[in-house]
């Protein structure tokens, strides 16, 4: 059974930086494609950025780009999010899901889900 917990996420002030980190657990985790997703309240669930198995390629949400960095260690089981720049727009809660498809950027490509943290951002 595929297991992803989070950790990080927080209240930071607008411009400020947070740090979310997804640890993975019954899997051969370099085998999936990682990806991050957030759900601000009363909206659907919005793909933030993606990341392939060897970590080659990364794939961003326009309004993400240049701002966060999505990031892996396979020998550590972990992908990681670092947010700079972060705005009041980036309040939500953040999941990490592990996939089969190459670059999947759609929810229901994922098969595995964590169990979210809260990120809320402060002007």
């Amino acid at each position: 059974q595929v297991q992803l917990v989070e950790s990080g996420g927080g209240l930071v002030q607008a411009g400020g930086s947070l740090r979310h980190s997804c640890a993975a657990s019954g899997c051969t985790f370099s085998s999936y494609q990682m990806g991050w997703f957030r759900q601000a309240p009363g909206k659907e669930r919005d793909f933030v950025a993606t990341i392939t198995w060897s970590g080659q390629t990364t794939y961003y949400a326009d309004s993400v780009k240049g701002r966060f960095t999505i990031s892996r260690d396979n020998a550590k089981n972990t992908v990681n999010l670092q947010m700079n720049s972060l705005k009041p727009e980036d309040t939500a809660v953040y999941y990490c899901a592990a996939g089969s498809i190459w670059r999947a950027i759609k929810s229901y490509e994922y098969h595995y889900w964590g169990q979210g943290t809260q990120v809320t951002v402060s002007s």
